[in-house]
C-alpha cells in the first residue's frame, strides 16, 4: 500500500519562501552542508520575515524574539552551490510565542530536504520578560498561521 504525502510534509504547506544560497563555507569535509548550518538558514527566513514583513526592529525595538526551541529532521543532504528555498509557516501563536515550521527545499522539488521548528518568545528588551507579541508582527504571523 502507498501512503499518500500529507500536504504539510510539501512545498504547498508552506506560507512564504526566501531563497539562500549556500556557501562554499557551508560545506564540511563530507562535501554537504553541515547540520549547525540548518538552523542558521532557519534564523535567516524567520528574522527575514520579520523584519520586511512584521516590522521588527532588531537594533532600537522594545521587543525582541529569542529562541527557546528549535529542531531539525533532515531528510537528503544538501550542498554548495545549491540556491535552498526555505518554506516558512507559523502552527502555533500564544500571546507570547510563536511556533514557526520550516522547510528546506532544493530548488525545484516538492518534498523538502530537511524540515524543523522554531520556537520564538518575544521578550521586553529592557525588562528582560516574556512579553506580548507587538500587534504589527503578530498581524504578520497570523498570515502565516496554518488554517
Amino acid at each position: 500500500m502507498h501512503a499518500m504525502t500529507s500536504p504539510l510534509e510539501i512545498r504547498s504547506g508552506y506560507r512564504h519562501f526566501l531563497s539562500i544560497p549556500t556557501r562554499w563555507m557551508d560545506n564540511d569535509l563530507y562535501g554537504h552542508v553541515n547540520n549547525v548550518v540548518y538552523y542558521a538558514y532557519f534564523d535567516t527566513v524567520i528574522n527575514e520575515y520579520l523584519i520586511r514583513e512584521g516590522g521588527l526592529d532588531i537594533h532600537d525595538g522594545t521587543v525582541v524574539g529569542y529562541c527557546v526551541e528549535s529542531t531539525c529532521r533532515y531528510h537528503r543532504s544538501l550542498s554548495f552551490p545549491e540556491t535552498i528555498d526555505a518554506g516558512l509557516r507559523v502552527a502555533q501563536l500564544g500571546n507570547s510565542s510563536v511556533r514557526y515550521e520550516i522547510g528546506l527545499f532544493r530548488q525545484g522539488e516538492d518534498k523538502p530536504a530537511a524540515q524543523g521548528h522554531f520556537v520564538h518568545v518575544f521578550v521586553d528588551r529592557a525588562k528582560d520578560k516574556p512579553t506580548a507579541i507587538p500587534a504589527n508582527i503578530r498581524a504578520s504571523l497570523e498570515r502565516l498561521l496554518l488554517k
